[in-house]
């Protein structure tokens, strides 16, 4: 089967729930959209806001009070907010990742090893059974390592063990001062990303630290799959920063559990059969998407979403992803809200209507973040001096 760039585009924003609002839960919304990124604390909510029905920020916050919903070091060794009973097999899936990142660079400059780290990570974890600040942590670090390598230590440490955000302050639960609180047994608390076993728990030996768990990938995968789907190779490694050659391997070993589709470009594409796929022609309304919003990431291949000429407009070198407008599904300009009300750059014209849809979503965001942080993303306002001349309005 042949699936045009379009039929891509429709079925990652259906997946993605992007096509309309759907009644959900929070847990149960974030399940069907898999990961969110959350470096910026409020992402995750602007995220849901778009995509569920009547979302109350409230029940993301009782979602993270209570762990149903957990925000952590994950895929791309960033911070996502994932659904509690998927973070055990992603940890697991990027446990390779992670150990070369984390124990490596600072780590291992301050001549720390691996073996220093499976050594210290199960008292580690130990000590956050309750919430602890990075202070916190840096003085336990302090007190085992020295204070010399202590920064390096805690560097190289949360980002590796299995640890969680946990939630410190308003307007969307996480501050800029950090607390961490261990994953749990369910997530092998003495044997960080992989899963504990009688012989292995609590003794902070990680056996396979190095190689892919292939049960946790083959979960990894489906998952993503389902969110983000149909996607090659390229994308799920780029989605998930691992190997494309385990991918590969784990895709094989899931035959009759996925389908192959040939993508537009002639490339091998997989997806689970029965996903939906709505037709090319299916309206996809405005939208006003987070700043570092999964869907413009989870790809190698951007362009279903982003068209190639405006990806270094929104994704800035340094790592920044802008807040975009999403018209008729791909990234058309920018948002930024300011003191007079939601402000948009477009990169190319838009007919009166799109400009009619996007001022009914900037004023139900304006009301939104008014509840929480009218000034949202200000501390990034510095990129819009960088884009080329465009039009903008105030929503």
């Amino acid at each position: 089967m042949i699936i045009s760039a379009r039929e891509l585009n429709r079925a990652t924003l259906s997946r993605q729930l992007l096509l309309e609002r759907e009644p959900l839960t929070v847990p149960d919304g974030l399940r069907r959209v898999v990961a969110l990124q959350a470096q910026h604390p409020a992402s995750p909510y602007v995220a849901l806001w778009n995509r569920l029905a009547g979302f109350d920020p409230a029940g993301l916050d009782a979602a993270f009070a209570g762990r149903s919903v957990v925000k952590a070091t994950l895929m791309r060794i960033t911070l996502h907010a994932v659904h509690a009973g998927d973070y055990p097999d992603f940890r697991a899936a990027v446990q390779p990742t992670l150990y070369g990142a984390r124990l490596g660079g600072r780590f291992a400059a301050a001549g720390l090893t691996p073996a220093d780290a499976h050594a210290l990570v199960p008292d580690l974890l130990a000590f956050a059974r309750r919430p602890r600040t990075s202070a916190e942590m840096q003085a336990w670090a302090e007190e085992r390592v020295g204070a010399e390598k202590k920064d390096a230590a805690w560097w190289g440490l949360k980002g590796y063990a299995a640890l969680h955000h946990a939630p410190t302050d308003a307007p969307w639960s996480f501050g800029p001062r950090p607390s961490f609180i261990a994953a749990g047994p369910e997530a092998a608390v003495g044997t960080p990303g992989t899963p504990a076993t009688a012989a292995t728990a609590g003794t902070g030996a990680v056996p396979a630290a190095r190689t892919v768990d292939p049960h946790a990938l083959r979960a990894l995968i489906l998952r993503y799959l389902a969110g983000f789907g149909p996607a090659s190779v390229a994308d799920v490694a780029q989605f998930a920063m691992v190997q494309r050659a385990p991918v590969r391997t784990a895709l094989r070993a899931l035959d009759g559990a996925v389908e192959e589709l040939r993508g537009p470009d002639g490339d091998t594409l997989y997806d689970l059969p029965g996903a939906s796929r709505p037709p090319a022609e299916t309206p996809a309304p405005p939208r006003l998407m987070a700043m570092w919003d999964s869907v413009l990431l989870a790809y190698a291949d951007r362009s279903r979403v982003i068209p190639p000429a405006y990806r270094p407009l929104v994704i800035r070198r340094n790592g920044d992803v802008l807040p975009t407008l999403l018209v008729d599904g791909h990234v058309a300009g920018v948002w930024r809200p300011t003191e007079d009300g939601v402000e948009a750059t477009a990169f190319h014209p838009l007919r009166p209507s799109v400009w009619d849809g996007l001022a009914e979503e900037a004023r139900s965001l304006t009301a939104f973040l008014g509840g929480r942080e009218t000034a949202v993303y200000s501390r990034y306002h510095h990129w819009w001096a960088k884009l080329p001349a465009s039009e903008v309005r105030m929503l």
